[in-house]
């Protein structure tokens, strides 16, 4: 598959390899919940990806228009909230700017950051299908 990743855990506490091609991270948990504290945890790389996907959309964007922007920096927070019917994540993005933008260039750049494909992904309803592959044969 084009967009194939392959995440793999040994078994070393929860150490996980992410892998794309030739392209690899580490997730974890933190040392308090068993893990070895080698990299991000789960939710921090969903936070992660979701940023990430903002600022390249703002920075391509700004850059066809030829914009003055030195910087774009998010903080990304989530917060998970239960009821009897449902649970809801509230991620927070508390976006700034570094350089010569004017108040309606901000403005376009903050709707621009809601278009980022991954935005847009987790928006709408999310099918996640498991298998398990026979690997005996």
């Amino acid at each position: 598959m084009a967009n194939e990743v392959q995440v793999t855990i040994e078994e070393e506490n929860y150490t996980t390899k992410v892998a794309y091609g030739d392209l690899s991270i580490l997730a974890d948990e933190p040392l308090d919940l068993g893990g070895q504290n080698k990299g991000l945890t789960p939710t921090q790389l969903l936070l992660a990806s979701i940023g990430s996907c903002k600022v390249i959309t703002m920075r391509m964007y700004a850059n066809r228009k030829q914009w003055d922007v030195k910087k774009i920096n998010i903080d990304l927070s989530s917060e998970v909230v239960k009821s009897d019917l449902q649970q809801t994540t509230y991620v927070r993005c508390h976006i700034s700017f570094e350089g010569n933008l004017d108040e309606d260039q901000i403005k376009r750049l903050y709707i621009i950051a809601d278009k980022c494909p991954i935005h847009k992904m987790l928006q709408h309803p999310i099918i996640i299908e498991s298998n398990v592959i026979d690997t005996t044969k």
